[in-house]
């Protein structure tokens, strides 16, 4: 192998174009988003998608706090955009009126939550909300720890529970619509805000029980299984799709998922840039990492708000389950 030495004048021009491509790095405008690991995957595709229709000279950082944790970091200023699993908490709220940070709340996509076991499991195919109830109350917690605890009819072997961390959204989404209050929970059960290690878990547990955002199930689903939910309303067992999320049939773990944007960060121009881009070029790739868009008028009026400044939560800091997001959206929002 012959090795070619450069001459003193040689590497001067290369470090020069080093440093000129290093400085326009650092040059280039950056947007940060952090929060809700459900919403990972399509604030990542939309942020790919943008920096390559911008060319490098916008950079979006993803990360994943999980909800709760994400808003700690946004009403603190560390950060632009927030991904939520659930709406904004009243706590939340006023943690950011107390940092003086204003912020816009758009719905972005739908999500079917689900409850899977592993494949291995030939005793359920549906499951109640009764019975998800029975299993994830906090009273449950040391009295509920074989599947016959629960249904005499099921194996009298143990549970291997699998649910999301007290910072996730889902874990607040799940508990409000299950057992009736957000954050009532057992404790006793393998809890993340990464769902790729809850995943793993019941993928791995013949006795596997757990709860994970579709998108997380999708790419997965011939290694768990998806159990039915019977919500008590004379539908019978309905499965999680984004089909039945549309057709309103999934209840009550169908859920809109959200970004938060600050108002002060809004007023840069590649903040607000993006937002348009994920209103309008979002549809498309949402669908492509399994999630279901909203209806056209949804991103129409999150765009319209968006522009008027209308900002605050539709919520008024206090979770609800099975909405329609064109009755979110047409709600005033308020701080």
């Amino acid at each position: 192998m012959k090795f070619k030495f450069l001459s003193l004048a040689a590497i001067a021009a290369v470090g020069g174009s080093l440093l000129t491509g290093n400085e326009a790095l650092a040059q280039a405008k950056t947007i940060a988003i952090d929060g809700s690991s459900t919403v990972f995957p399509v604030s990542e595709a939309i942020a790919e998608e943008f920096q390559k229709a911008n060319k490098g000279a916008i950079r979006v950082t993803v990360g994943i706090s999980g909800t709760g944790g994400g808003f700690k970091k946004f009403c603190r200023g560390e950060t632009d955009i927030s991904n939520g699993s659930r709406p904004i908490l009243k706590e939340e709220i006023e943690a950011c009126k107390k940092a003086g940070i204003d912020f816009y709340e758009l719905p972005l996509a739908f999500d079917a939550l689900t409850v899977a076991v592993s494949p291995k499991n030939t005793t359920l195919k549906c499951i109640t909300v009764a019975q998800l109830k029975t299993i994830w109350e906090p009273s449950a917690q040391g009295k509920v720890m074989k599947w016959k605890d629960a249904d005499p009819s099921w194996p009298d072997q143990a549970i291997k529970l699998y649910g999301a961390g007290a910072d996730s959204g889902t874990f607040d989404y799940f508990t409000e619509a299950i057992v009736g209050k957000a954050k009532a929970s057992r404790g006793d059960y393998t809890a993340s805000e990464d769902d790729n290690v809850l995943v793993t878990g019941i993928e791995n547990d013949a006795n596997s029980l757990g709860y994970i955002p579709f998108a997380y199930y999708e790419p997965h689903k011939a290694k768990m299984k998806a159990l039915g939910i019977d919500w008590g309303k004379g539908q019978g067992c309905v499965l999680p799709s984004l089909e039945n999320v549309l057709a309103g049939t999934y209840n009550p773990l169908a859920r809109p998922l959200f970004i938060y944007v600050s108002k002060k960060a809004a007023d840069k121009p590649e903040v607000a840039q993006f937002v348009e881009f994920a209103m309008t070029k979002g549809p498309a790739l949402i669908r492509e990492v399994k999630y279901l868009p909203l209806p056209d008028e949804a991103y129409k009026m999150g765009i319209a708000r968006f522009k008027a400044a209308q900002v605050g939560s539709g919520f008024g800091g206090i979770p609800e389950v099975g909405l329609p997001v064109a009755e979110i959206l047409k709600r005033t929002p308020k701080m």
